[in-house]
Order: structure tokens, then C-alpha cells, then sequence
């Protein structure tokens, strides 16, 4: 289409083959680029590291990506998250002390929604709204339904060293569902949902709202700082 090839191009080029499980072929891919590659193009390779488990290809990327930006707090979360899912706590706990050391701030999570034109927004276990005991209780009454429906948490997605009731409980109050749970309770029945968040949605919050929404015939769209659900 006579359109220049831009590094950011390239980026989609790792991502694709990075998901695909390719990550040699990723690799390789970045180290023959026309342009130098950014922090950016590292942090894909990164993110494509964790969710194979490739921890000494992470552990790469992550080194080069933080050579180029040592402020970069996602690089930091991500290798984080990646040691915690081979349960290497030793190191999640090394690269939290450098994070801390060199003073990188992580983004706090937060989801809103839009209702009668006034925006609400949620973190996590929130308990500052004025509706908080009703929105509790929605999502009480909505993880009955969902679990007789077949739901079962995604507690591998949860990168404590913790039990699984402890993992369930943190999964739980996620701010998607505090945003999904009052937007069921401030509409009227078969009014679509459109909820934002600043962070990307998990895993579990994605499946929690495919559930919701079959169950209660709702339409529920989720859109994050990559693409919509």
C-alpha cells in the first residue's frame, strides 16, 4: 500500500510471533531491524516471555529494555510477575527491591463507567463509594449465579505466594467487577455496559464478564489500555 515501514511496524511484527510462541524467530526478527529497537520493542519480547514461561528469554529482554529505559515500571512488573509464576520468590523479590531502589513507581489500577453522565470509578477491594454495600452484595449474589453457570477463578493468574482461598478473595473485588457490578445496579435490564480501564484486564475479569453478560442477557464491553473485550 506504498506505506514506509515504521518501528512501530516491527513491534506488531514481534508481537505476533512473540503470542505465537515463536520467540526464537522474535528474536532474531529484533536483532535484523533497519532501526534500533526501543525499550518498547523489548517489553513486547517480554510480555511474550511470560505468558510461554520463557524465563531466560524474559530475563533478556527485560535486561535490554531497562538498559534503554530504567524507569520503565511495566518492565519491572512484568519480569515480576514472570519469576512469580515459576514461584522464584527470591528473585520477584529482587526485582521489587530494585524497582523500590531506583524509585519506579507502579500505575495503580483503576476501571469507570459512565452512569446518568457522571463518571464512577473503582480500585480494587474499593470501599469508598456511597453504593459500596450494594455493590457488594450485587457481586455476592452474581458469583452464585456464575459458578452454578460453571465459573471457576482463575487463581494461576494471582502472583502471590498465597492459598487459593486467599487468591479467590483477591480475585474477587477486582475494580472491573466493582465497575460491573454498579453499572448492573444503576441500569435498567438489557442496557449495555461500557466500562474503561487504565491497565489491562486480566484474564479472569474477561471470563467474569462473558459470564455476566450470558447470563443476564447484557451486553458488557471493557476496554483497556490495549484493545476492547
Amino acid at each position: 500500500h506504498g506505506i514506509a515501514p515504521t518501528l512501530e511496524h516491527y513491534n506488531c511484527i514481534v508481537d505476533l510471533l512473540g503470542r505465537a510462541g515463536q520467540l526464537d524467530e522474535a528474536d532474531n526478527f529484533i536483532n535484523k531491524m533497519p532501526f534500533q529497537p526501543d525499550a518498547v520493542i523489548w517489553m513486547t519480547l517480554l510480555g511474550s516471555s511470560r505468558i510461554h514461561g520463557f524465563i531466560d528469554r524474559g530475563k533478556h529482554a527485560a535486561e535490554h529494555a531497562l538498559e534503554l529505559d530504567p524507569d520503565f515500571a511495566s518492565v519491572y512488573v512484568v519480569l515480576s510477575n514472570l519469576y512469580a509464576a515459576a514461584s522464584r520468590w527470591d528473585d520477584v523479590a529482587n526485582v521489587r527491591k530494585l524497582m523500590s531502589d531506583r524509585a519506579v513507581k507502579k500505575e495503580s489500577g483503576c476501571s469507570w463507567i459512565m452512569i446518568h453522565n457522571r463518571v464512577h470509578a473503582f480500585i480494587t477491594c474499593d470501599r469508598s463509594h456511597r453504593y459500596t454495600k450494594e455493590i457488594y452484595t450485587e457481586l455476592e449474589r452474581l458469583s452464585q449465579q456464575m459458578e452454578e453457570a460453571g465459573y471457576a477463578p482463575a487463581t494461576n493468574i494471582v502472583l502471590h505466594d498465597v492459598d487459593e482461598e486467599q487468591k479467590e478473595h483477591l480475585l474477587h473485588y477486582h475494580s472491573e467487577k466493582l465497575a460491573m457490578a454498579f453499572g448492573l445496579i444503576s441500569t435498567a435490564h438489557g442496557e449495555a455496559l461500557h466500562i474503561t480501564k487504565n491497565l489491562r484486564v486480566c484474564a479472569d475479569c474477561h471470563i467474569t464478564a462473558k459470564f455476566i453478560s450470558k447470563i443476564l442477557q447484557r451486553e458488557i464491553v471493557m476496554r483497556d489500555a490495549n484493545r476492547f473485550h
